[in-house]
């Protein structure tokens, strides 16, 4: 029999909290005075304000309790968790699927509560990644500025179906009908301007090349009601933009003891400033927590999984991990797909084999492995392997049956290589 690396250890003094939003059962369990191997458990129910979670870490340390565990249910835990843990305790959050109570049983706060103190003391569930502080509140500012972006994405789209209504095909000819020139015509519009070509003759730079294009899109029906609509939602986007702006300054003050890690990432292809900050916010910058670069990915839900039953492989999903993680590793592997290096051309190459969506994941996980090694090592800086990476090192002769193998199946016919005649040298 082969060892196993798990330490078995019993956590002697444990308390496990079953959270609601106004009131949260504690269990307490610690060892028995007078039985060895015995334990004694206190089922209680507090408040969720701060006088009551007070009290509460006043008995946990009254009874000795050094391990504090609940599970995450939406934002609840948050107060407890974060009171409790400037109290000196240490806190476990868990998922609720990992320490689900047995099926059959019946179902109570205070058996939850229960069930959830003698799963954690004895070691059967490991704790969610719950980053320090400085790192929670950068958390909260990215999220809520990719929040207010996409709500103004969704006002942009607004106002261009509001165009469709109004039979305005703008959006056909420009890329961007809230640049200079598309602004300019949508203001002219909204002041009463109804003339086709006095609207094409306000383009700017390259768009005046489009005036005749510009003529036919702008002859539609845009009336006072449609000018009504398209003011408030241009205010909405600016509006939104302002607050974007703001947000973007406050979390560059808030990013500023990172600025040497948001440099190392700032070097990965497609990982600009502000991805780097949203990446740090998500992880942090100690990779302590995570011992292996696959332990990141995994964690990240980027990593395939096994899924073998009576000796067949399986296809498997990988699962539903951070979103906002998920999201801004999307936007890098998009980024990095354009670009002429190792990335881009890992991207084109698994999308040709098996489509977008597992190229993004894959190109992600390359993200995130390079990612750890950059936060891991403070000395360590990102080097391109370059677009030909993978012909410099592919095999040639696997290389030659999958092309004699692709002719055949597109021709039907049976292929034979014969080699070149040498020249003869003159």
């Amino acid at each position: 029999m082969e060892e196993t690396d798990e330490a078995v250890d019993l956590v002697e003094r444990v308390c496990a909290l079953d959270i609601g939003k106004a009131a949260l059962t504690v269990c307490i369990r610690v060892p028995h005075d007078d039985k060895p191997g015995h334990r004694r458990q206190e089922v209680r129910e507090h408040a969720t304000t701060t006088r009551s979670l007070l009290e509460l870490a006043a008995r946990l340390h009254a009874a000795g309790v050094t391990l504090v565990a609940m599970e995450a249910t939406s934002d609840y835990w948050k107060p407890a968790f974060y009171l409790l843990e400037a109290e000196g305790f240490t806190c476990w959050l868990l998922n609720a699927r990992h320490v689900k109570n047995v099926p059959g049983r019946p179902k109570t706060d205070k058996l939850d509560a229960v069930w959830l103190a003698k799963v954690v003391e004895r070691g059967m569930c490991r704790p969610s990644f719950v980053p320090p502080a400085p790192i929670r509140q950068l958390r909260d500012l990215t999220r809520y500025r990719r929040t207010l972006i996409r709500e103004r994405t969704r006002e942009k789209q607004r106002v261009e179906k509001l165009l469709e209504d109004a039979q305005i095909k703008l959006s056909s000819v420009a890329s961007d009908i809230f640049g200079v020139s598309g602004r300019h015509m949508l203001q002219a519009m909204i002041a009463g301007q109804r003339d086709p070509k006095v609207l094409a003759q306000l383009a700017r730079a390259s768009m005046r090349a489009k005036l005749r294009q510009l003529e036919e899109a702008l002859a539609g029906h845009f009336d006072d009601h449609h000018g009504f609509l398209c003011q408030m939602m241009l205010e909405r986007i600016d509006d939104l933009s302002a607050k974007i702006q703001e947000l973007t300054a406050q979390i560059d003050q808030q990013a500023a003891p990172f600025a040497a890690q948001v440099a190392q990432l700032d070097a990965v292809t497609g990982i600009g400033g502000v991805c780097a900050q949203e990446l740090i916010a998500e992880l942090g910058v100690d990779m302590a927590v995570f011992p292996t670069a696959a332990h990141l990915v995994a964690w990240a839900k980027f990593a395939p999984q096994a899924n073998t039953s009576a000796g067949k492989a399986k296809t498997a999903a990988t699962g539903r991990g951070n979103p906002w993680l998920a999201a801004t590793l999307g936007e890098i592997a998009v980024t990095a797909g354009r670009s002429n290096t190792f990335l881009g051309e890992r991207y084109r190459r698994i999308a040709r084999r098996r489509g977008k969506q597992r190229a993004l994941v894959a190109v992600g996980n390359s993200v995130l492995t390079i990612v750890w090694h950059l936060l891991a090592d403070p000395e360590a800086r990102y080097c391109d392997l370059g677009p030909d990476f993978y012909q410099s090192h592919s095999n040639r002769q696997r290389q030659e049956r999958n092309l004699i193998r692709q002719l055949q199946q597109l021709t039907g016919k049976t292929v034979t290589l014969t080699p070149q005649p040498t020249t003869p040298a003159a």
